[in-house]
This record gives C-alpha cells, sequence and structure tokens, in this order.
C-alpha cells in the first residue's frame, strides 16, 4: 500500500522551497528553485512543477501525492490567487493554483506564509490539541494566522488576520503598507532596532550596541547585548513586548484564544521577549480573560516551518 504524502511549497522573494511531507510532519525530500530568475510567471509555474516532479522522484515507488499547499505572500485562499506580491517580482493577480493545475490532478492549495504557519503548529506542533489560537511570526515585519473553531479566519476578501497592520500608534512609525505605526513597525526583528536607534538617541547608557554601525544592527545583536545585561537592549524588549501585549490583548477581546504561539527570528530571544510579554498581558487583559491564554513558544522547527506549514494546509484540505 502507497504511503501518503503533500507537497508543501514557500515562495520567498529569492528562492522557492518545497518538501515531500508524510502525515507525522517528517520531511521525506526536498528541493528549490530560484523565484527571481523567472520573470516570465509562465516559466516560473512550469519549473515549480518540474522541481515538485523531481522531488517525488527522489522518493521513488511507494509513495502517493495527495495535494500540494502553497504557502505565499499576498497569498489568497479563496482564489488561489498571488495578489499585488510586495516581494516577489511579479505584479498583479497571479492564479497560481489554477497554473499549476494544468500540470497535476490532486488539489493544489494556496495562503499566506503566517496562515500556512498557523496550520503548520496545528498539525504538527504545539497547537495539536487546540481549536482557537493564534500564531505571530516575527520576522523583518510581523505575519498572524488566527484560528478560531478549528478553521483559519480568511474573512471575506481572503486576507482576514492581519493583525502586524493594526495601527497601535496612530501617526507613529511608517510602515511598508504605505500606512504610520502599525504593529509590525515596533513589534518585529527591525521594529526592535528602530526602537533601540531610538534609545541610543534619547538617552547616554554605555551600550555595546552603539559601536555597531546603524545599518549592521540586528535583532540578535540586541539578544547579545541583552544577555549581557546591557540596559538600552533590555529596555527595547520591555518596550516590544508591552506593544506586543498589548496587541494580544486585543486579539483576546474578539477571538479569546486558548495560547498566542511566538515564532520566527525575534521569539528566539526566549525570557527576553516571552517574560515581559506575560507579565504585559497579565497586567492589561480584561478580567473575564484573565489565565485563560498561555503565551508559548512555537513547537516548529524553524528552518523547517515554511515547509511544514504549507503541506499542513494541503493536508486540512484532504480533511475538507
Amino acid at each position: 500500500m502507497s504511503k501518503a504524502i503533500t507537497i508543501g511549497i514557500d515562495i520567498g522573494g529569492t528562492n522557492s522551497v518545497m518538501g515531500a511531507v508524510d502525515r507525522d510532519g517528517n520531511i521525506l525530500a526536498e528541493n528549490h528553485i530560484s523565484t527571481k530568475d523567472f520573470p516570465d510567471i509562465n516559466d516560473y509555474v512550469k519549473a515549480l512543477y518540474g522541481a515538485v516532479a523531481e522531488t517525488l522522484d527522489q522518493l521513488g515507488s511507494g509513495y502517493e501525492l495527495q495535494a500540494i499547499g502553497i504557502g505565499a505572500p499576498n497569498g489568497n485562499y479563496y482564489h488561489g490567487t498571488i495578489e499585488e506580491p510586495p516581494n516577489l517580482i511579479w505584479d498583479g493577480v497571479i492564479p497560481l493554483c489554477e497554473m499549476m493545475s494544468k500540470y497535476t490532478d490532486v488539489p493544489v492549495v494556496l495562503t499566506n506564509d503566517a496562515n500556512a504557519a498557523a496550520l503548520g503548529e496545528m498539525i504538527y506542533g504545539g497547537a495539536k490539541e487546540m481549536k482557537n489560537f493564534i500564531v505571530y511570526t516575527l520576522g523583518t515585519g510581523l505575519g498572524s494566522g488566527i484560528v478560531i473553531n478549528g478553521e483559519v479566519l480568511y474573512g471575506s476578501t481572503g486576507f482576514a488576520g492581519e493583525i502586524g497592520h493594526i495601527i497601535m500608534v496612530p501617526g507613529g512609525r511608517d510602515c511598508g503598507c504605505g500606512r504610520q505605526g502599525c504593529l509590525e513597525t515596533y513589534a518585529s526583528a527591525t521594529g526592535i532596532v528602530r526602537t533601540v536607534e531610538e534609545l541610543m538617541g534619547q538617552r547616554r547608557d554605555d551600550s555595546v550596541l552603539r559601536k555597531v554601525p546603524s545599518e549592521d544592527l540586528t535583532a540578535r545583536m540586541i539578544t547579545d547585548a541583552a544577555k549581557e545585561g546591557d540596559r538600552i537592549a533590555l529596555e527595547a524588549f520591555d518596550k516590544t513586548a508591552d506593544m506586543l501585549a498589548l496587541s494580544i490583548v486585543n486579539s483576546t477581546a474578539f477571538s479569546s484564544p486558548e495560547a498566542v504561539f511566538l515564532f520566527g527570528g525575534l521569539s528566539n530571544a526566549g525570557k527576553f521577549l516571552f517574560e515581559p510579554v506575560e507579565r504585559y498581558v497579565n497586567e492589561k487583559i480584561q478580567s473575564i480573560f484573565k489565565g485563560t491564554v498561555r503565551i508559548l513558544p512555537s513547537e516548529i522547527p524553524e528552518n523547517n516551518a515554511a515547509i511544514l506549514g504549507a503541506s499542513a494546509l494541503a493536508w486540512k484540505e484532504i480533511e475538507k
């Protein structure tokens, strides 16, 4: 009897990576192509499916492909389209699932990368027994996937759940979305760098971070400085956690999650982020929600998260 697998594909601005994944989350074979080498979307889709076929060939016989899941910037689950992607080389609305379906008979489904991360947490990670939770992806920006009653929240347009673009500070920091004061400009890897730069301009505390040129400063450096007791770094984490906690409190008011999972580069700061976030959530949360929401690290390995999230989307579609 053949073993069921799905293919998970993550489309990034530089590379598109993929893997064949079984129901237990084991990645059995991997492959990739360069995204930026295909300015013609038709050529890209042909190469993408070619890489899928190569991945299946790596496995040999004894496996049966059930579905293909794709995570992509501005991926719309309802329409199977990538719409006005900010970090890809193609413009407009790309009917990717329809285009991929010309090469295969199995279902092809697509969503954005943060929703895929939430599905990965549900299928393979810490949310296996949960029906209501939120995943925050704390990378260069801030993505989020919201699950309510066991289903990802897509809304009427397919783009619901953009917590990173909730305006936290009217007239605040410029955001890549064209507005000002969005959460991701404060609670992300780039956000905490901006916070450190502001603090160093406002205060005279000694800090190892003052020796780093602005363009070279990273969230990892700030974490390393915090571990050494650097006051600027510690206050930056405190301010970041305060903003993040306020968004969690607001999100809890409308979705009442069992847990909020923090994933991505900034979450690797560990106690320097999690402890103040938990403290501020407990201080700010409405009394009826006290003690009902946990702040947890993701249980999905970061190096495989994109593939696992996309494959989880495929498994979820099969279940339907």
